[in-house]
């Protein structure tokens, strides 16, 4: 019996008990696909997340993506992006996806994809099918950023000026303890942002706060203090294997005396030790062109080390059918 072909369908509200739990039993997805987290920036992005199956059947991937005229992007408003795979998912198969896909969308007036992919080390199991499908399908890399990741189980030894920051942090009384409101450590990070990097956070106060009560287990917020004055903070976004520091600030107290120093220590050291890795996020600008010596300095200060996030552009009809 041949199989049935694949389809494309658009996602539909109904469809989202059902898309949570595909992403769920994914090798490659995160709380960030799941649409209470996508959801929470709809007024912002015009959703066009897709559905690749069998016909009438079995769904095999899942594409989070917005559009803008005639490009689609997978997605603006998420850190990584692509198609969300199950475990049966194979590189044959993969680009079987993608040539329906291109199909689906050349027939809806698109006429490019610019696609995010998930980083390996947040794959359950090996999931970079969709690699080799966008060399197959001439897709251009067009950025990329470096994650500073650290393996707490064998991290390389701190940098001596980290290790003296933690006991100057101790010697002075800083406590780190976990925070359940965003209210004081919103304002401390906003700050630190403009004035450090120029920059505002991509999430309000209120956003994060949503998505901390829709997510309680995987948003979570560490925080540095003496004397009830806040010094520094982490919010952290907890994935199966990965613990990711999505926000990260410090007052000029906090830095003088090296809060953020003994927060990490102690998420490396106690709260995160379990996890396969754990993610300082990027220290670039400008499309990935620019590299922030100083931030990944501090970063790799802690024993980070490089693992690259590409994006690509997959113009419609570029080399044909796999």
């Amino acid at each position: 019996m041949s199989r049935r072909p694949l389809e494309v369908r658009a996602f539909s509200p109904e469809l989202g008990e059902r898309w949570d739990a595909f992403v769920r039993a994914s090798k490659n997805g995160t709380f960030l696909f799941e649409r209470g987290f996508m959801g929470y920036h709809a007024d912002r992005f015009a959703d066009h997340s897709l559905i690749v199956g069998r016909a009438g059947g079995e769904w095999l991937a899942l594409l989070p993506a917005h559009r803008r005229g005639a490009r689609v992007e997978t997605h603006g408003g998420l850190s990584y992006g692509g198609f969300v795979v199950g475990e049966r998912m194979t590189t044959p198969l993969m680009l079987e996806v993608f040539a329906t896909t291109e199909r689906f969308l050349a027939a809806q007036g698109a006429t490019e994809v610019l696609y995010k992919t998930v980083p390996h080390v947040y794959h359950r199991l090996p999931a970079e099918e969709d690699r080799y499908a966008l060399f197959r399908a001439g897709a251009a890399l067009v950025r990329r950023d470096v994650l500073s990741v650290i393996e707490p189980a064998q991290r390389p030894r701190m940098q001596d000026r980290r290790q003296r920051a933690v006991r100057r942090a101790r010697a002075s009384g800083v406590r780190v303890r976990a925070e359940q409101s965003f209210e004081r450590f919103w304002p401390l990070l906003t700050a630190a942002l403009a004035t450090r990097h120029g920059a505002t956070p991509t999430h309000s106060l209120s956003e994060i706060a949503l998505l901390a009560a829709r997510f309680p287990k995987a948003i979570t917020l560490w925080v540095a203090e003496r004397d009830d004055r806040l010094l520094a903070g982490v919010v952290m976004f907890d994935t199966p294997r990965v613990a990711h520091a999505q926000y990260i600030a410090s007052s000029d107290e906090g830095r003088e005396c090296g809060a953020l120093d003994l927060v990490f220590e102690r998420l490396l050291g106690e709260v995160c030790s379990q996890k396969r890795w754990f993610d300082l996020g990027i220290s670039n600008e400008q499309a990935g062109q620019v590299l922030n010596v100083g931030l990944i300095d501090q970063k790799e200060g802690f024993g980070a080390r490089a693992v690259v996030h590409d994006h690509y552009l997959w113009a419609l009809g570029g080399r044909g059918e796999a």
